[in-house]
């Protein structure tokens, strides 16, 4: 199962890696990349259109019986993620643009597909991670903005201007209520088409990122960040994610959580999406910032397949002995 998930993922991150390649070289200028920035908020309109359109009500209902369990994993994601954002921000020899990166990191909404994926592979509560996931996501859409407004700085040493505040209700949140308030009439269609929202999906991102490198590659991102910075910035993702991974496996004793449900919280608690983060910089940030901005997420995305896929399928074997033993 585990080499089966990896085949899922592992063409997106090449097609990630070739994107970035792509916009190194051959960056969008011109009347062609106002074109391609045109083409990557539809693409982004359209994502969250169609996510909005997959979310069912029935979920949301469900979801908030299990409530301490979701406000645990939203604690995970929204304050203690931040708190340590916060102090790697600080931390001397970080160059500030990839510090910024890592505080915005911190401050993303978990994952949806690969939690639900790790948390059945380590046989926990598919159940309560599709709802704390998905709340995590429709949270985020309000959350994130907010503070990236209250604990980042962005051009000039302001918040974030009005116009980001437009563009995440028009680009975001407007789409992703059209989506849901429509899901009767095309909810339907969308479940039976999900290659579809997996391709938007995926496409989007290749689009945002494209845009963003080439703009951040013309403003010479790539003389700006040192291989030493590279190193550095993996490090420090490394760390970040060790952390998050221990802090949630205590809470969850601390609570005294059922396996299945610490195994929800450690996974969905310890996730950063870089499908809502990539259109969110996109939208908040300006286009010369995105790119490097987004290393840290580009970065921990990876980290976090890699070890989750591990751990999860360590909690599975281990559960099928425990199975075999009874």
């Amino acid at each position: 199962m585990i080499q089966r998930l990896f085949s899922v993922f592992e063409p997106f991150i090449l097609s990630l890696l070739a994107t970035v390649t792509v916009a190194t070289v051959l960056p969008a200028r011109g009347g062609f990349a106002v074109f391609a920035g045109y083409m990557a908020e539809a693409g982004i309109v359209l994502l969250f259109f169609l996510h909005g359109a997959k979310l069912s009500r029935e979920a949301i209902w469900t979801g908030l019986r299990n409530w301490p369990l979701h406000l645990a994993v939203l604690a995970s994601t929204f304050i203690l993620f931040p708190l340590l954002g916060l102090g790697m921000a600080r931390l001397p020899g970080v160059d500030p643009s990839l510090a910024m990166g890592i505080l915005f990191l911190t401050l993303l909404p978990s994952t949806v597909q690969s939690s639900i994926a790790f948390t059945a592979i380590a046989r926990g509560n598919v159940a309560a991670a599709i709802c704390s996931a998905s709340f995590s996501n429709l949270l985020g859409i309000l959350v994130t903005p907010a503070l990236v407004a209250l604990l980042m700085k962005v051009e000039g040493g302001a918040g974030v201007s009005l116009a980001s505040v437009e563009g995440i209700l028009l680009q975001l949140l407007a789409p992703f209520v059209a989506g849901h308030l429509l899901r009767p009439w095309i909810g339907g269609f969308v479940g039976r088409h999900k290659s579809l929202l997996t391709v938007v999906d995926r496409g989007s991102i290749l689009l945002v990122v494209y845009t963003a490198f080439g703009a951040a590659v013309v403003e010479g991102l790539w003389t700006r960040v040192s291989p030493g910075d590279l190193g550095r910035l993996f490090l420090l993702c490394l760390l970040l994610l060790g952390v998050i991974l221990a802090a949630t496996y205590m809470i969850a004793r601390v609570m005294r959580l059922s396996p299945e449900d610490a195994i929800v919280l450690q996974f969905c608690g310890s996730k950063k999406s870089l499908a809502s983060g990539v259109p969110m910089a996109g939208v908040l940030f300006p286009a010369a910032q995105v790119g490097v901005i987004l290393l840290p997420v580009m970065l921990f995305h990876q980290i976090q397949l890699i070890a989750c896929a591990m751990l999860a399928r360590h909690y599975g074997q281990r559960s099928a002995a425990e199975s075999e033993e009874v």
